[in-house]
């Protein structure tokens, strides 16, 4: 095995990223070192990469970023014994802290402690990156290296799309990012009634389309309350997933649940929003969720579960493929609002 690898690093507290050589970093007797096949770039990578005032308040240079990947287990510790060399693995890049309430009562997924492996330390822009032993999630050959690579985000939509009943039900998607156009195929695989699909993006409601939602409305034009009004017999949606958070698309969301319904918010918001609670919370009876990441392990069995049953048509998300000395560009690409998922190479080829 070389000394040095290739990697996106975050050298200094400014924006933008440079390619390097670096050194491939040590593991302990419990980590597992990954040669790293694919990765996938988040919008969280973008707000490291364009030193956004999120950035500066979380991020510590030198950093390699980069928290959806997957690749093949090359080494790993003397303690470990869950994996060999040359499995086939990704990882939940929240390493929770195992000690406080939250994490001794299931539910690490909001460890009051976390650490994210390509925030709070170095990531999967590289050729190799380190993994506790308790963070690696084996996975089936027969999964597509494409879809490995992306289990991070699609997690999200499952957690959010599953966090109550699903089937049978009337589901309203505000938010058609990459996680947002997952949680359309997740829904219609778990039995869904109808797929609303709510989005100002042309190019988002295009692949909205592309991944069979039953119907794309554009609420910076059409009435989005009416619309889905005269779709569900003037009752609203059963379920709202929430991804954008922007405070139209929340607007939207309490606009258009039902009474008794559910609102299941994943979109983080940049500021303090208002809401009328009388009008838009007790009146109405609304169960309102907040998702944060997967759940640690549920989530991550429910989607591989659904992976290899062939459940999930994932392709028209994936909207881009660069080598990782591409990066920059990849970055710009995504910052025209015309790419979903763009997927990273280290080793160049695709």
């Amino acid at each position: 095995m070389p000394n040095t690898m290739l990697a996106v690093v975050k050298p200094k507290a400014a924006p933008g990223a440079e390619i390097r050589e670096v050194k491939i970093p040590g593991f302990g007797r419990t980590d597992v070192l990954v040669r790293v096949k694919v990765a996938s770039i988040c919008g969280t990578d973008l707000h490291i990469y364009e030193w956004d005032r999120w950035a500066q308040n979380r991020i510590h240079p030198p950093l390699i970023p980069g928290h959806e990947f997957c690749g093949e287990v090359v080494a790993y510790g003397d303690e470990v014994t869950s994996v060999k060399e040359g499995d086939f693995v990704s990882a939940e890049m929240h390493v929770a802290c195992g000690k406080c309430l939250q994490c001794r009562t299931g539910e690490a997924h909001i460890c009051q402690n976390v650490k994210i492996i390509g925030v709070d330390a170095d990531g999967a822009f590289a050729e190799y990156v380190v993994i506790p032993e308790s963070n690696i999630w084996k996975l089936d050959p027969a999964i597509p290296q494409e879809y490995a690579s992306i289990l991070d985000p699609l997690g999200n939509a499952v957690h959010t799309v599953l966090a109550g009943e699903i089937a049978a039900k009337t589901v309203a998607i505000t938010g058609c990012g990459p996680i947002g156009l997952f949680a359309i195929a997740v829904a219609r695989a778990v039995g869904a009634a109808q797929v609303f699909a709510i989005e100002v993006n042309e190019h988002r409601r295009q692949i909205a389309k592309e991944m069979k939602a039953d119907l794309t409305i554009d609420p910076s034009k059409d009435n989005a309350r009416a619309i889905v009004a005269e779709r569900t017999s003037g009752q609203g949606a059963d379920v709202v997933l929430e991804m954008a958070g922007h405070p139209d698309a929340i607007r939207t969301a309490f606009d258009i649940v039902r009474r008794g319904g559910r609102i299941s918010l994943l979109g983080l918001t940049s500021k303090p929003i208002s809401l009328n609670f009388s009008e838009d919370i007790i009146f109405k009876g609304i169960t309102i969720q907040g998702i944060n990441g997967r759940r640690m392990y549920q989530t991550w069995y429910q989607m591989t579960a659904l992976l290899k049953a062939g459940k999930l048509e994932l392709h028209p998300v994936i909207t881009d493929r660069i080598a990782m000395q591409d990066f920059s560009k990849g970055m710009e690409r995504l910052k025209t609002g015309e790419a979903s998922k763009i997927l990273v190479y280290p080793n160049g080829t695709k």
